[in-house]
């Protein structure tokens, strides 16, 4: 089953500072995913990867790396579901950006599950039938 990535693994993945034990695997995690060409993104998650690197040839040398992937195409249903999700989230109390519910949305209707460290995701899942990405067994 493929999975789709969000910015929170992505940025692991591409910073420069070191990582602690967890953040090391999750991104072996990521690589094996890569490896296994399962890793999907669209681009709203790309643009946030992107945004804030105010070093051009850092900004131009991630925009390289990153276009070893192609954009999960992203469709009227899934902004119709993001809002739907949005609406379910909002009515018990649990608040989200409108770009995580997009991720759902679009996870939703390609079955996928969603791989990321942000515990939105979490509460999310508790209200919409979204699948996170459980990473193999973490050393």
């Amino acid at each position: 089953m493929n999975v789709l990535v969000d910015t929170s693994i992505w940025s692991l993945a591409f910073r420069r500072k070191k990582l602690n034990h967890n953040e090391k695997e999750l991104t072996v995690e990521l690589t094996h995913l890569i490896e296994e060409v399962r890793a999907l993104i669209i681009g709203p998650i790309r643009q946030e990867i992107l945004s804030g690197i105010s070093n051009s040839s850092q900004h131009a040398l991630l925009k390289k790396q990153l276009k070893a992937f192609d954009d999960v195409p992203i469709t009227t249903e899934d902004y119709e579901t993001a809002a739907e999700f949005h609406n379910i989230c909002r009515q018990s109390g649990v608040q989200g950006s409108h770009i995580d519910y997009l991720i759902c949305a679009v996870a939703y209707r390609h079955g996928t599950s969603i791989f990321t460290t942000d515990r939105d995701f979490m509460m999310f899942s508790k209200h919409l039938e979204i699948e996170l990405y459980e990473p193999r067994a973490i050393t």
